[in-house]
């Protein structure tokens, strides 16, 4: 890389906790960072689900050198011991963090595309001494571009979650049903959302920790007084065992436990009926306008008024079509991390701590960071994110040592970046942390003060 490609700053892609830490780690090594952010707010994806509490503590949740950035602001750390919800994360820590980096955060900048200056992915010629070019879009419409040194792509996955269809793709007719069918866990402690299901059949679709959480406030909603009726029909691609239901008492970390559980009462309380073995393949529409699910194997289900598809999420990768990537072809997560973080085999407590080593492509100082380099794995660890960057910004600097070296060690059970389900707040001070792959678990019973939607 020529001298002058080295003058350039760093784009960072996303004003998330990782894209931030990111910039922080890269300003602690002199390295200018211009940090891209499509929404109009640092955190735009996690104030997206405001109200949702984390597994996580804040003494978890804050990145080292984003501490030592803000300590000289006046800036105030929450108890270490507490858990923030979405919102909180997002005001009092995200917010704060992107308004010290001032100028070097754009809002409203949604990247369209990166690629080398003058090369399309088909060329060699002096390919890895050419700068990056990103393009961007402003809200208004206006198109720009900027010249990097490397590019670390934090955007998360948040923005594309996985279709109902048991192919991957959208079953036929979702797309025409979209009306009727949420990707993310509704709020209903929002009266609009309430009433959109209360006394309602809804579908739920999905297996982890969001179907979890859907259920039991399904279920919570139909023992109102307001929701009488309500009722769940759980539709899972897999049959029922031992283990749907995660570790219950027995679970490591009693959050998650808790969860499963719930879901398992909402089951057994006749709230909510289990379609096993079930594929979607088709929404179709009753002459009244309710849906009904059709499978591959040509079963046809109950009519429902609403559709909750809750089957992960994928990372869009349509922007960087013009850089050589090098990613596993099931995870679409950098080849060398992808099986360190195989969701067959391994969980939060089983990740290692990782950096810029096993987050290299072909093309060089191109980086996909936190929840997007797992690609479709729904086992992201928080505090993994922050060493990822901090191995990431050593490596920019030239400090190979620290570049290599493990700055992170994690409890024997994990800690994530996503959200838990609590009975009661003082519930949250038992657990260690918890392991999910979205952020889009709930509380049941009583709602933490923060609200939003997801």
């Amino acid at each position: 890389m020529s001298e002058t490609t080295t003058e350039l700053p760093v784009v960072v892609i996303g004003a998330g906790p990782a894209g931030l830490a990111a910039a922080a780690h890269l300003l602690d090594r002199d390295i200018t960072p211009v940090v891209l952010e499509a929404g109009p707010h640092a955190g735009a994806a996690v104030r997206e689900w405001a109200h949702v509490r984390l597994f996580s503590r804040w003494g978890e949740l804050v990145d080292p050198a984003a501490e030592k950035l803000l300590a000289p602001t006046g800036w105030v750390k929450p108890a270490e011991d507490t858990y923030p919800s979405g919102g909180d994360w997002a005001d009092r820590y995200l917010q704060p963090l992107a308004d010290v980096l001032g100028e070097q955060v754009r809002y409203d900048a949604r990247v369209t595309g990166v690629s080398r200056t003058g090369r399309d992915r088909i060329v060699d010629a002096d390919r890895d001494t050419q700068p990056f070019v990103v393009h961007y879009e402003n809200a208004d419409g206006n198109e720009h571009r900027l010249l990097a040194r490397a590019v670390i792509d934090a955007s998360g996955t948040w923005s594309t979650p996985s279709p109902a269809g048991g192919s991957g793709l959208a079953a036929l007719g979702e797309r025409a049903a979209a009306d009727r069918i949420t990707y993310r866990v509704p709020d209903l402690r929002d009266s609009a959302v309430r009433a959109r299901y209360a006394g309602k059949r809804t579908a739920i679709i999905g297996s982890g920790a969001s179907a979890f959480t859907a259920l039991a406030h399904l279920a919570d909603l139909a023992k109102s007084d307001d929701g009488q009726a309500t009722h769940a029909t759980w539709i899972l691609r897999r049959g029922i065992s031992g283990s749907t239901f995660g570790g219950g008492e027995a679970d490591q970390l009693p959050a998650r436990g808790a969860l499963g559980l719930a879901a398992k009462a909402a089951v057994d309380g006749g709230y909510a009926d289990a379609v096993t073995g079930f594929r979607t393949d088709a929404f179709a529409e009753t002459d009244d306008g309710r849906v009904v699910l059709v499978g591959e194997d040509g079963r046809r289900l109950e009519p429902v008024d609403e559709v909750i598809v809750l089957t992960g999420f994928r990372p869009d990768l349509s922007f960087l079509d013009e850089l050589r990537l090098g990613l596993d072809e099931r995870l679409q997560a950098p080849t060398a991390l992808a099986p360190l973080i195989d969701p067959n085999q391994h969980s939060c407590g089983t990740v290692y701590p990782h950096g810029v080593g096993e987050l290299s492509h072909p093309e060089k100082d191109v980086y996909l960071v936190g929840m997007k380099s797992y690609g479709r794995a729904p086992t992201f660890l928080a505090m993994t994110g922050y060493e990822q960057v901090r191995s990431i910004a050593a490596h920019l600097a030239g400090d190979q040592e620290a570049a290599a070296r493990v700055e992170l060690t994690l409890p024997e059970t994990g800690v994530c970046g996503g959200s838990g389900l609590f009975d009661e707040p003082a519930a949250a001070e038992e657990t260690g942390g918890g392991c999910c792959g979205a952020p889009a678990t709930l509380t049941v019973g009583a709602a933490p003060a923060s609200s939003g939607g997801c």
